[in-house]
């Protein structure tokens, strides 16, 4: 016999025959959404159920003569132990099901195409059944042994890249089969029975792998001159070998034969049953549907495709074995299996649970049940199951008489749970290593109820309900681990103990619990004042922090000398009458912590003087000790008792609170009993004790309850989420850090939403997962890093505080935290426990519910209706606007912004999308068929982009689809999206990398032909059709620009601006066109583009495993941020992108990426990491990756000086003489814009770069950069990209020195401006203009022509949304009003600055407002933004950043404004500290407005110590003479000659350090003058301002032509040689 080798791919893993369908992983087409309900119920169930005729409501047996074909899948078991001996769970039931899944299938369709009925599929056992008359046997037991003898020869072995092979085991017998249905009509089942189908069973035991066994009277049957056998034991079976060719025997023939003894196989190659293509039956249909689970049933009803019914959960299985005696006959076999049915599944289904199949075997059968599917999840799902187990066992002894034994077994895991089989046959199953080992433990521990250690542990059960059971081997299960017998719940024996869920944190504060404290106080306070009972139940969900408050409540009350009585109530306690309060007095009078022995002698003790001694007795059964009975007590009735007893607690109690007050502190008080609540409603109305409870929702409380709740003395209190920030420190505390990264924050806040018990575990989590990597804040300055792959730390050390450090943690070291580059924590499973939470919400939704859940939970935390439509199958818009209301009315999901008006235009507006606008055309069509009321309640709400609102519930829903589901969903919104991933309308579209598309095709590249699909060449089983959907964009998608001008365009291009009182007309003018029309000033939608498009699209592209595509999102999601100014989240993408390429190789021969890129993209994420590295503060690697990027665009930046000279002389000379002819082919054109406009970045990066250096060298090679920069801008064609870059060469020149060529850059600027007012773009570049110009007026002191500008260019960028422009607009009008003594303006722009800066990380934006707000302090005259050490404070933790190192302009100004500081305040050793730092920054500055201002103040500095401070008292440096003084201001006047504004004022400091040097002169001969006060007038009351305050008007051009011509001539030699 030939046995066929069934492999797997070795690259998707898949096998490599073609299967059909499976139902199980979904990535083939399930059943048609256009079959009937009947067709799908069909595909559930056996012929032999669907054509069966209807009969009495009574087990029937029916008996038929066929043909038994079993197939059994060995070393399916042992490889689930494989699995189970692993960590990832959910992974591991993935794959088991995906291999079992595909192997099956295959093996049911070979079957229903020889004719057979699939009667079941049974964990790895499958029967089918060829049902004929008698004289037909023959001919259908040769067909049946054909059939498996292909399928050994095809399926016989399946290796599995475990290593663990999967082989068949097949049975055949022939015979009387007797069939019977049991249950009721809610649910029945079909068995069939008979000593055939235990024939067939046997057979498959006396198999070997890859045999075939007949039964001895399926050989007696069989034509056995046909067959080439081996007896494997007498009148017991036979062994198949083959099947003899002998002439003339044809079996096409017989087949044919065959076929007419089958009246339901279908010839059709459409579908392999008949039973799919019947019509319509109600009565049908209702007979079929008592045998499916009602769960599944809602979901057919529902039109839930089959490959969306699969879930991978936690599951409780049950699995009951009864044997019976061997007297039993048939007919009463039948009634007992009736019997047993409907008293098992009633018990099952009371818990919550469903019975999902029967088994048959010998003379016993088999009941599997399992608690948890879809749908039942519940939160005690572990106890019921062996409540409902231990009910089940105990009803089978005492009333089924022809037991012999009952046996079951319980076991909680994940499993498997869904489709199994073909699209024409499949079933419902549960697959997992936990179904297995239930299967084992019943043989294993016959006769009682056993459970697994997960079970004992989850059912939260006492332990004195189990037994722990001696370990036994079992087959194929390695490691079953410690087994329990479940004894049933008895009634706890003794009173419990004094115990509280939680203990007080001393380290941390308890957040945002402020007035959950105070509501305790004022009771507190009432209670001992008014001597009134007071009441405070705090109700909050689970997770909320009840617990900890009551812990800190604890703490509190002892702290005040009050008496605590604290008890933690579970479940199980409300079962029992009085036992809460039973408790809590066993807890006053101490009783539960003194020895059993002495209980009674400390009760007397306590009650000695309080209860008369003959009533001691009432307390006997209450606290276990033995008074002897009383003549008193005897006489009363068990009424009587009770009321005494309470009389003599209250009598107590009023004893106690008049010595110590004292307070009742009662967790989850809604599992308080009756009796309880009875008893504490009438103690608080007699006694002024404080009680304190909390209530976890939802809860049902007794009448009892409800009325102590309606008391006036009774206070509700619900407890809210914590806040952002709150949660967000807790998270430092708990990973003992002093700062988090973006993406953890991120992380944490999604999952949790306020929820501190979430946070807690799920920080747990990702310690033992060992995600996370953690990095000592260094105390001395950061050194830069040379390494992108080493750049997470300095990012986090950059970073603000987000805890800051303890008192006894400043002076030891203190730690931040990053994600491993190779993590992404989107992929991150959630902890079991929080999982099980999630999904036990998730299953009290309805089966629509869920399912709009599940989808959206792929989609991501926030997402938009029409891709959550586009997901939905069959889903009109009405009915999914319906499904989401209901879900916000329970606030399971929540619109996003819905205080922010709806924009005018769409926020997702692509160049050309056929998506959206298809679906708006089908909602037009679909509305006209609804009346107008229902289309006026459904309509669509301000906002289409919606959230989810309860945490976890996302991550959990998207974790129970299986991973090929999960892949072909990610495909679809991928699809979806793609079409997206542009600018947004206002900006005209567009890819946020310049040219993007059109620099990484070929010029023949379609869609169609794409290379970024890379499914088909790595064999993966997804549908070819879903697959030539996601390609990377191409240069065919052009972009709608503007071609025709307007007439208003073709106004204002006919007038070029030649002067800036030009250009400054032309906005006033524009700016009130726009107004009227607002055509420029549409408010940018880029950032919604980036959270809603660009970063899912990234994500789903790596789920799906398209590593190119996710590439290229990755560097438009990078560009993006950057151009949002959000270097955190830039960072963040661009670590992603790092990680798909793969560590870089230290030989650049070597270099091999894991995904292909091309070269232009390559030198774009060069580009991208330079540009963060720059804002990162590390400037060397910046350099390096500028360059490196520059070189793959085939332009060098020199090394040497020898390289710069060389260059600039061809940047000057050859580059004029060769200009650049356009090209006549489009797309070449494009594809040179792109890398033009990635050049430009490079060279502009590297001359900001080189300017923070001070050294000749960088001069020179900043002065080559800028020459570069100025070659590419002549090369654009576009006006706005030439504004922009004239306008930053302006600021480049001003900051070199260069008056000429820096009015020559900004004349140039004004110029080419006249194009910037229709778009987006130009409308930025007219911003930046603007903005230099207000820069300009500033440096020149024209003060309030500069606060003009600043307000004008303010509000453009206002409208544009860039932050980081803005913010440069603030700090230039900030500085013209401060100068212009104007300080309320200043305070008002401050407040303006700080509510772009603060939510974000930028530090360099924090230490320039601090630095503003320290020039209020000192020169504001009262004015204040910030405290001083609130300024101090940041400066102090964040000065060692690498970004403030790099930035020496600002920090010279704040250290030497921290030096002027403390130097007033006499504190000379702070001062020393600053002005030591101040003095080495000062050689490092330039002429720019921060480098100008930073020097005056370090002048100030100067002239204070000279005027102030006493001899000696610097001890670490030596103090300044005053020839260095005037040094220093002789360099400034040659240094900051283009910005005059400061000459003023710091002539003024110059005479007064000048009158301080004769004053020590004269002080040597002993001639004493009258201290000089002008210093102090200057600093203190800028007396230079009020006395000059006209200076910008007399100042003119001819001193600062002065001053620029003198610093030209002493310069004149190295600028020609670099520039000129």
């Amino acid at each position: 016999m030939r046995i066929g080798c069934y492999t797997e791919d070795p690259v998707s893993g898949s096998p490599a025959v073609n299967s059909a369908a499976t139902m199980a992983t979904g990535e083939q087409v399930g059943a048609p959404l256009l079959w009937p309900v009947e067709a799908r119920l069909a595909a559930l169930l056996p012929d032999l159920l669907v054509f069966r005729k209807p009969r009495g409501s009574e087990p029937e047996l029916a008996t038929a003569q066929g043909v038994l074909l079993g197939v059994h899948v060995t070393g399916f078991t042992a490889l689930m132990d494989r699995f189970s001996l692993t960590c990832k769970s959910e992974h591991d039931m993935d794959k088991l099901a995906h291999i079992f899944s595909y192997y099956i299938s295959d093996i049911v369709e070979h079957v229903l195409c020889f004719g057979g009925d699939i009667l079941n599929i049974t964990g790895n056992v499958l029967l089918a059944l060829w049902t004929v008359e008698q004289n037909q046997l023959s001919d259908i037991i040769t067909l049946v042994a054909k059939c498996s003898l292909e399928i050994q020869e095809k399926f016989g072995i399946y290796h599995t890249r475990e290593g663990q092979d999967l082989q068949l085991k097949i049975g055949l017998s022939a015979g009387q089969i007797s069939q019977v249905v049991v249950g009721d009509e809610q649910r029945q089942y079909l068995l069939v029975i008979g000593q055939d189908v235990d024939d067939v069973q046997l057979a498959q035991r006396l198999a070997q792998a890859n045999e075939i066994v007949l039964s001895w009277n399926c050989w007696k049957l069989c034509e056995q001159y046909m067959f080439e056998v081996e007896i494997v034991r007498e009148d017991e079976a036979v062994k198949l070998r083959d099947m003899r060719t002998i002439d003339p025997f044809d079996f096409d023939e017989h087949f044919d034969k065959c076929l007419d003894y089958l009246p339901h196989y279908r010839t059709s190659a459409d579908t392999l049953r008949t039973a799919l293509e019947l019509d319509p039956n109600s009565a049908l249909e209702k007979t079929l549907r008592k045998h499916i689970m009602k769960n599944l049933l809602k979901k057919i009803d529902e039109g839930q495709p089959m490959e969306y019914i699969s879930e991978l959960r936690t599951v409780t299985m049950v699995l009951v074995n009864l044997e019976f005696h061997e007297t039993a006959w048939m007919l009463h076999f039948c009634h007992l299996i009736q019997e047993a049915t409907l008293s098992i599944s009633t018990v099952i289904e009371t818990g919550g649970g469903q019975l999902i199949r029967i088994f048959m075997f010998e003379k016993g059968c088999m009941f599997f049940c399992a608690f948890g599917l879809p749908g039942d999840k519940k939160p005690d799902e572990c106890a019921h199951a062996l409540e409902s187990s231990f009910s089940i066992f105990r009803f089978c002894w005492e009333n089924l008489a022809e037991v012999k034994l009952v046996s079951v077994g319980v076991t909680n895991g994940p499993v498997f749970c869904g489709m199994v089989g073909a699209v024409a046959r499949h079933e419902y199953t549960v697959i997992g290593p936990k179904v297995s080992l239930v299967a084992r433990m019943i043989t294993a521990y016959p006769g009682l109820v056993s459970c697994d250690e997960v079970t004992y542990q989850r059912s939260m059960l006492p332990a004195y309900n189990f037994k722990k059971l001696p370990e036994k081997m079992m087959k194929n299960i390695s490691n079953p681990g410690k087994m329990y017998e479940y004894l049933g719940h008895r009634r706890c024996v003794m009173f419990g103990k004094r115990d509280l869920a939680r203990e007080r944190n001393k380290n941390h504060p308890l957040l945002d619990r402020e007035k959950e404290l105070e509501d305790f106080r004022m009771a507190q306070q009432g209670c001992l004042h008014q001597k009134k009972g007071q009441a405070v139940l705090y109700e909050g969900g689970q997770g909320y922090g009840k617990s900890q408050l009551l812990a800190e409540i604890n703490f509190l009350a002892q702290k005040d000398g009050h008496r605590v009585l604290p008890l933690k109530l579970k479940e199980a306690d409300s079962t029992q009458c009085f036992y809460a309060i039973q408790t809590l007095m066993a807890i006053f009078f101490e009783l539960d912590t003194c020895p059993a022995y002495d209980r009674q002698e400390c009760l007397q003790k306590q009650l000695r003087g309080m209860v008369e001694e003959p009533l001691h007795c009432l307390f006997n059964d209450l606290f276990f000790v033995k008074f002897p009975l009383s003549f008193k007590v005897s006489h009363m009735d068990d009424l009587a008792r009770q009321r005494k007893i309470k009389e003599c607690f209250f009598q107590v109690l009023q004893e106690a609170v008049r010595e110590t007050p004292l307070i009742f502190l009662l967790d989850e008080a809604q599992h308080l009993d009756a009796a309880s609540w009875e008893f504490l409603g009438a103690l608080l109305s007699r006694v002024p004790i404080l009680m304190v409870m909390t209530l976890t929702p939802p809860f049902t409380l007794c009448g009892w309850a409800q009325h102590f709740l309606r008391s006036p003395q009774a206070l509700l209190v619900p407890i809210a989420k914590l806040a952002v920030n709150s949660l967000l420190r807790m998270a430092c505390w708990e990973l003992r850090v002093v700062s988090i990264p973006r993406e953890l924050q991120i992380y944490l806040l999604h999952r949790c939403l306020g929820n501190p018990l979430y946070c807690k575990v799920l920080c747990q989590d990702l310690l033992s997962k060992d995600i996370l990597l953690f990095h000592a804040v260094q105390k001395e300055e950061e050194e830069e890093n040379s390494k992108w792959e080493t750049l997470s730390a300095s990012a986090m050390k950059s970073t603000v505080y987000s805890v800051s450090p303890a008192s006894s943690e400043e002076d030891g070291e203190l730690y931040v935290c990053t994600v491993k580059d190779d993590v992404s924590l989107d992929a991150v499973l959630l902890p079991p426990s929080l999982k099980e939470i999630a999904v036990n919400q998730l299953d009290q939704l309805s089966p629509e519910e869920q399912l709009l859940m599940k989808c959206a939970a792929v989609i991501g935390h926030s997402f938009h209706i029409d891709l959550l439509q586009h997901l939905l199958p069959g889903w009109d818009k009405h009915k999914l606007l319906r499904v989401l209301r209901a879900l916000v009315d329970i606030h399971v999901l929540r619109w996003c912004n819905q205080s922010q008006e709806r924009p005018a235009e769409p926020i997702l507006e692509p160049s050309s999308i056929k998506i959206i606008e298809q679906t708006k055309e089908e909602k037009k069509k679909s509305d006209a068929g609804y009346p107008l009321w229902l289309q006026e309640e459904l309509s669509i709400p301000q906002t289409e982009v919606l959230e989810f609102g309860v945490p976890l519930l996302r991550e959990a829903a998207w974790e129970l689809w299986p991973r090929a589901q999960q892949i072909a969903l990610h495909l679809e919104c991928a699809c979806f999206l793609q079409d997206l991933a542009c600018r947004c309308g206002s900006c005209h579209g567009g890819d946020f990398v310049p040219f993007h598309r059109f620099a990484i095709g070929s010029t023949k590249s379609s869609r169609g032909t794409s290379r970024f699909c890379s499914y088909k060449s790595t064999g993966s089983v997804l549908t070819q059709v879903i697959t030539d959907k996601l390609q990377l964009p191409c240069s065919q998608d052009r972009f709608q620009l503007q071609t025709e001008p307007s007439r208003s365009q073709e106004a204002f291009t006919s007038e070029h601006c030649r002067t800036e009182e030009e250009f400054l007309d032309q906005v006033s003018r524009k700016l009130a066109q726009t107004e009227k029309d607002g055509l420029a000033t549409k408010p940018c939608h880029c950032e919604e583009i980036l959270k809603s498009v660009l970063a899912p699209l990234t994500q789903h592209c790596l789920v799906i495993g398209e590593n190119t595509c996710a590439f290229y999102y990755l560097l438009e999601a990078a560009a993006a941020s950057l151009d949002l100014s959000d270097n955190v989240m830039a960072f963040f993408y661009l670590r992603k992108a790092s990680s798909l390429l793969g560590q870089p190789s230290a030989f650049s021969f070597l270099k091999r990426h894991k995904v292909k890129i091309s070269q232009f993209e390559e030198a774009t994420f060069c580009r991208l990491r330079s540009e963060v590295c720059f804002n990162m503060g590390q400037i060397t690697l910046a350099k390096k990756l500028a360059r490196q990027a520059l070189r793959l665009l085939k332009r060098n930046f020199p090394w040497t000086w020898c390289g710069a000279l060389f260059q600039t002389f061809l940047e000057k000379y050859w580059h004029s003489y060769s200009p650049n002819q356009p090209l006549n082919n489009p797309s070449e054109n494009e594809k040179n814009l792109a890398v033009l406009q990635q050049q430009a970045h490079c060279v502009s990066l590297l001359w900001r770069l080189y300017t923070l250096e001070a050294t000749a060298s960088s001069r020179r090679f900043a002065c080559l950069a800028a020459l570069m920069q100025q070659n590419s801008a002549e090369e654009f064609a576009h006006g706005a990209q030439a504004v922009s870059t004239y306008v930053a060469l302006s600021q480049f020149f001003q900051t070199m020195g260069d008056r000429e060529k820096w009015l020559h850059c900004e004349q140039m600027a004004i110029q080419k401006s006249s194009l910037c007012w229709f778009s987006r773009e130009g409308l930025l570049a007219a911003a930046q203009l603007m903005q230099a110009l207000a820069y300009t007026r500033l440096c020149l002191g024209h003060l309030e022509g500069s606060i003009q500008l600043g307000f004008q260019a303010h509000e453009i960028c206002r409208h544009l949304r860039k932050p980081a422009l803005e913010n440069l607009v603030l700090s230039v009008l900030f500085r013209s009003a401060f100068l212009k003594k104007k300080f309320e303006l200043c305070v008002h722009v401050l407040e303006s600055q700080w509510a772009l800066i603060s939510q974000g990380q930028d530090v360099l934006g924090l230490a320039c407002f601090y630095s503003a707000c320290l020039d209020l302090l000192l020169y504001g005259k009262g004015s204040l933004c910030r405290p001083f050490g609130e300024c101090l404070h940041f400066i102090q933790h964040c000065e060692r950043s690498c970004v403030l190192t790099a930035q020496s302009n600002v920090m010279l100004g704040v250290h030497s404004s921290l030096a002027v500081w403390f130097a007033q305040a006499s504190q000379w050793d702070l001062c020393e500290h600053h002005f030591s730092k101040a003095r080495q920054l000062v050689k490092r500055t330039n002429a720019s407005l921060f480098g100008s201002h930073g020097f005056v103040r370090f002048l100030e500095c100067h002239v204070l110590m000279l005027q102030k401070m006493p001899e000696g008292v610097f001890m670490h440096i030596p103090p300044e003479t005053h020839s260095q003084t005037l040094k220093y201001f002789k360099e400034f006047f040659s240094r900051c000659a283009t910005c005059p504004v400061y000459h003023p004022w710091v002539s003024e400091l110059k005479a007064s350090a000048m009158r301080c040097g004769k004053r020590e002169s004269m002080s040597l001969t002993n001639i004493t003058s009258p201290f000089d006060t002008c210093m102090t007038r200057i600093w203190v009351e800028g007396e230079f301002l009020e006395e000059n305050n006209s200076f910008e008007e007399n100042l003119g051009i001819q001193r600062f032509d002065r001053v620029a011509e003198a610093r030209e001539d002493r310069d004149e030699e190295e600028i020609q040689e670099c520039i000129c």
